[in-house]
């Protein structure tokens, strides 16, 4: 897994019904790109993940930069 400040990490729920977490990266603190990461949540909760196999990242849209 690989990723760049500014992507978004997104957690797919574990149970049925519940709702994916989508947090953005802000720091990469691994080696080329590699987990982990420093992400902010939609409510402004900042934490550092090491994303699973549940956890896909979605890259930024760098036409929109």
């Amino acid at each position: 897994m690989q990723a760049r400040t500014g992507d978004r990490v997104v957690t797919h729920g574990r149970v049925v019904g519940q709702p994916d977490r989508v947090s953005e990266i802000i720091e990469v603190l691994g080696h080329d790109g590699g987990p982990p990461y420093r992400v902010r949540t939609g409510d402004g909760h900042e934490t550092v993940i090491s994303p699973g196999p549940d956890s896909v990242v979605e890259h930024r849209d760098d036409a929109r930069h």
